[in-house]
C-alpha cells in the first residue's frame, strides 16, 4: 500500500482562510469536556492537533463549503477528519467503547472502525455539520457522534425516518458535498450509519496505509 505522505495532507482551516472561504473547524476530541458532544469523555488528541485533511478530500470540502455560505449563508463547521490510529486506539479503550462492544464489532451495529481501518486513519473521511451567520446549528436529528445504544435503532442512520425539515437539512448538506465532488471528478461515499462522515470510497482509501503519529513530523502529530 502506498504511504500518504505529509506533503499530501491540507491544514483546512488555513486553506480556507487563505481563500477567503467561511467555514471553522472545531477539534472536538482533543479537551474531554467539550460542549460538542464528545462522546469519550476522555482526550484523544494533543492540546493544539490541528484538523488535516487529504489534499483530494480538502479540493472537495473547500469547494462544497464555498459554494454553501454563497448560497445559503449557511457555514461548513468540520468535526474530524486525519484520526491517526494512535487516536483511534485511544478511542478503542475509553471507557464508553470497552461498555458499548458493539460499536468495534464488525457488522450492522458497528459504528467505530478498528485501529488501522477506514477512511479516517488516511484523513479520507471526515464529519461535517452546518451552522447558519449566527453560530446556530441546523437540526440533523440527532447530535454529532450520536452513539446509539442500541445497534437495532439508530437515528443517525442517513435512511432514519425524520422529520420534513430534519431531512431537507441533511439532503442540503449532502447535495452540496456530492455536487462539489462531481465538479472535481470525484467520487464520494456517505456512511450509511452516520449523517456526518462523507469518505472516498474503500476501493480508494484501501490503496494507502493508515497513517500513525510516527509517520508525521512532530507539528502534524495528532496524539503525541
Amino acid at each position: 500500500m502506498t504511504l500518504i505522505q505529509a506533503r499530501d495532507l491540507v491544514d483546512i482551516q488555513h486553506a480556507a482562510d487563505a481563500r477567503g472561504i467561511k467555514l471553522r473547524h472545531i477539534m472536538v476530541y482533543a479537551l474531554p469536556d467539550h460542549p460538542l458532544n464528545h462522546v469519550f469523555k476522555e482526550a484523544i488528541y494533543r492540546p493544539g492537533a490541528k484538523m488535516w485533511v487529504h489534499q483530494d478530500l480538502a479540493e472537495i470540502v473547500l469547494l462544497a463549503a464555498e459554494r454553501c455560505w454563497v448560497e445559503k449563508q449557511l457555514r461548513f463547521v468540520l468535526l474530524d477528519c486525519l484520526r491517526t490510529v494512535d487516536a483511534q486506539a485511544r478511542m478503542a479503550q475509553t471507557k464508553i467503547v470497552q461498555a458499548n462492544p458493539h460499536w468495534t464489532t464488525p457488522g450492522p451495529g458497528q459504528l467505530l472502525s478498528n485501529p488501522g481501518e477506514g477512511a479516517h486513519p488516511r484523513a479520507m473521511a471526515i464529519d461535517i455539520m452546518l451552522e447558519d451567520a449566527h453560530g446556530n446549528a441546523l437540526d440533523m436529528g440527532t447530535v454529532f457522534d450520536h452513539f446509539t445504544l442500541d445497534p437495532s435503532d439508530n437515528p443517525a442512520a442517513r435512511d432514519y425516518p425524520m422529520p420534513d425539515h430534519v431531512q431537507a437539512n441533511r439532503d442540503l448538506l449532502n447535495h452540496y458535498m456530492l455536487d462539489a465532488a462531481r465538479t472535481l471528478g470525484r467520487d464520494l461515499w456517505l456512511l450509511p450509519s452516520e449523517w456526518w462522515d462523507f469518505r472516498f470510497k474503500p476501493e480508494v482509501y484501501n490503496a494507502y496505509a493508515p497513517l500513525s503519529d510516527a509517520d508525521l513530523p512532530d507539528a502534524m502529530k495528532m496524539c503525541s
